[in-house]
């Protein structure tokens, strides 16, 4: 009969703990934590941790292998590239360049994603096909091509990619928030905020948006992580971040012609951009079952 008693109490005391032992408990949110940490700790001590100048060139020393090969040497310990640059520190500096892609991307189309989402799922009506009518328009233009044909345009540069990628990757946080928006609008909380007369933004910011959350933090990490990776690849393609920047995606594309020679030039960007957004999506799965509450377990 203890027994029987015992288990519901265990259960019930791991679903109804604390945000942070749950967070601690979730193998997802703590590898996560640990990748995206040690990323974000590489990019703000990059001045103290890189040996060199990432952009210095010595094409005295130009091609010089990792430590791990027969003919690496301390003084370069990932080697250096075709123009003589000591690798390490470039990888180091490169961190900085896809935190604040991924971030900035993140913050630019989430804001007019919430919004739009919100606004569709809240008041419904006219405002909703307007609003659905804007995300299927959105929807049927490729990101990647269109992002392409801009950066072309302008030309290519940090905040022109920050920005061509900002206005173009808010269609999933539009389509997340308005099915969540339409759920929790019938709710009784929210039914009893109408009844007591408060205004329609305080209802929305104050009622809706917080239990929106959890859905937005989810897409939040993805969108960033796609955002990093769409980066990489308009840099490997020339389009986007433009040199001598240290930006991985860049990195792989320099070395793209010594790939059968000098394969450590590709792998060592491709490993660290790899991590980074496994980290991100780990955290924001983990964070998805941590918050939602059909995820606790």
């Amino acid at each position: 009969m203890s027994d029987a008693v015992i288990l519901p109490i265990e259960t019930v005391t791991t679903k109804v703990g604390s945000p942070a032992a749950r967070m601690a408990a979730n193998p997802s949110v703590v590898t996560g934590l640990l990748l995206v940490g040690a990323v974000v700790a590489i990019a703000l001590l990059a001045p103290l941790l890189a040996p060199h100048d990432p952009y210095a060139q010595d094409l005295t020393r130009r091609l010089i292998p990792p430590i791990w090969h027969d003919k690496g040497v301390w003084f370069n310990p990932l080697g250096t590239d075709n123009l003589g640059r000591d690798y390490l520190s470039r990888v180091l500096y490169g961190a900085r360049i896809s935190l604040l892609i991924g971030l900035s991307v993140m913050v630019i189309s989430g804001l007019i994603g919430t919004a739009l989402g919100l606004a569709a799922g809240y008041f419904g009506g006219r405002t909703d096909l307007v609003i659905s009518f804007v995300i299927t328009a959105r929807l049927a233009m490729p990101v990647v091509l269109v992002a392409l044909a801009v950066v072309a345009m302008i030309g290519g540069s940090l905040p022109v990619v920050i920005l061509t990628l900002g206005l173009l990757k808010w269609d999933r946080f539009a389509v997340v928030m308005r099915s969540a928006t339409q759920q929790v609008r019938s709710l009784d909380y929210v039914t009893a905020a109408e009844a007591a007369g408060a205004s329609r933004s305080r209802i929305v910011l104050g009622e809706i948006l917080p239990n929106v959350f959890p859905h937005l933090i989810v897409v939040a990490t993805v969108e960033a992580g796609s955002a990093i990776l769409l980066e990489a690849a308009l840099s490997f393609l020339g389009l986007g971040v433009q040199p001598p920047l240290p930006s991985w995606g860049l990195m792989i594309a320099e070395a793209k012609n010594l790939m059968f020679f000098s394969f450590w030039l590709i792998a060592i960007p491709g490993t660290a951009l790899a991590l980074l957004v496994l980290g991100i999506n780990l955290l924001g799965d983990g964070l998805r079952d941590v918050f939602a509450p059909d995820g606790r377990s």
